[in-house]
């Protein structure tokens, strides 16, 4: 007989069971806490900012108030949520994955606002600077970035090609696509994987490229 009773929360750890006594407490105990959560968050997403930051070409104030406005909104996702962390990670890894998310969603929105490229443009002129291509070959690279084009054309499902062209063509980053798309990362990634396996396996079949007999990257 199966046992179908829900999973007992998991053991947990010293440190976390310390965050969660003191922010479900009251009074200057919780608020101390929430001090230095918010502090504890403010310096991962002001890290996380600075790393993603220059390829969105976001800089200096505008940058930092980015990140306290995701510090910010993960204090208030965390709290409202607290009664549903069951210990299967430390409190600090579930903490900082919220601001992350944070983070992501408020770049992303902010690329939308004023973005480089609209997202259905095409400038397949800069695909071979993205993948540092030598000047020195550019017969060969021309040769390929056609087969490449007839691929994507012929090859991809609509979904795959929209995906495809905002991330290698356009460098739309895959945390603003999600957002766009009304996805998430984990199927851009999947349909990227997708696209990229079909791509190959045209380019590998039309002589352009050597068959890989160790599997597809």
């Amino acid at each position: 007989m199966v046992d179908e009773r829900p999973a007992a929360p998991a053991r947990l750890d010293p440190e976390s069971a310390e965050w969660l006594g003191a922010l479900a407490g009251t009074g200057p105990q919780r608020e101390a806490a929430l001090a230095r959560l918010y502090e504890m968050l403010v310096r991962i997403a002001r890290a996380e900012c600075r790393r993603r930051g220059p390829r969105m070409q976001i800089t200096g104030p505008e940058l930092d108030d980015l990140a306290y406005q995701a510090a910010a909104d993960a204090v208030m996702a965390i709290t409202r949520k607290i009664g549903q962390f069951r210990g299967d990670s430390r409190f600090t890894t579930w903490a900082y994955k919220c601001v992350i998310l944070e983070v992501s969603a408020k770049i992303g929105r902010h690329f939308w606002r004023n973005p480089p490229v609209p997202l259905d443009a095409e400038d397949w002129d800069k695909l071979p600077d993205r993948f540092g291509f030598d000047p020195a070959h550019q017969a060969e690279w021309r040769d390929l970035l056609v087969a490449l084009r007839r691929a994507v054309d012929t090859e991809l499902t609509p979904r795959q090609r929209q995906v495809f062209v905002a991330i290698m063509v356009n460098a739309v980053p895959l945390d603003t696509l999600a957002l766009q798309l009304g996805s998430n990362r984990n199927a851009i990634y999947k349909t990227m994987f997708d696209a990229r396996r079909k791509l190959r396996a045209a380019l590998v079949t039309n002589g352009y490229m050597a068959h890989d007999t160790t599997g597809d990257s």
